[in-house]
């Protein structure tokens, strides 16, 4: 994908209002590989309430260090979070793209999160 159509994406993605739009329009992109990216994430995330926020996580089976099938949860993001936050993990977590990267592709300035 050329730097022009990645822009003209993430700039799209980023009009949408929640996560499952986004991950809908992923599946839809004419680019197979982002396509069937997006494809093998339905059905990972879940919702969770904590600390009396709405936080959305990437839920996925991995292999620990015994050999045994684990799950982990990754936190994405809040409900109500602007969509750039699932729209830069997901070209990280997928693409190796740094969420810098997409941010500025976005038109945006990237600020590193804040550790509480």
């Amino acid at each position: 994908m050329q730097h022009d159509q990645f822009e003209t994406l993430v700039k799209a993605l980023c009009e949408l209002d929640s996560v499952p739009q986004v991950l809908e329009a992923l599946k839809a992109n004419e680019d197979t590989e982002i396509a069937e990216a997006a494809a093998s994430l339905t059905g990972q995330f879940k919702l969770a309430e904590i600390d009396g926020e709405q936080r959305i996580y990437h839920v996925s089976l991995e292999q620990n260090d015994d050999g045994e099938q684990e799950e982990y949860a990754e936190w994405i993001m809040n409900v109500g979070d602007d969509v750039i936050k699932f729209v830069a993990w997901f070209f990280f977590d997928m693409f190796d793209v740094k969420a810098k990267d997409v941010y500025q592709a976005a038109g945006r300035t990237y600020q590193q999160p804040k550790r509480k």
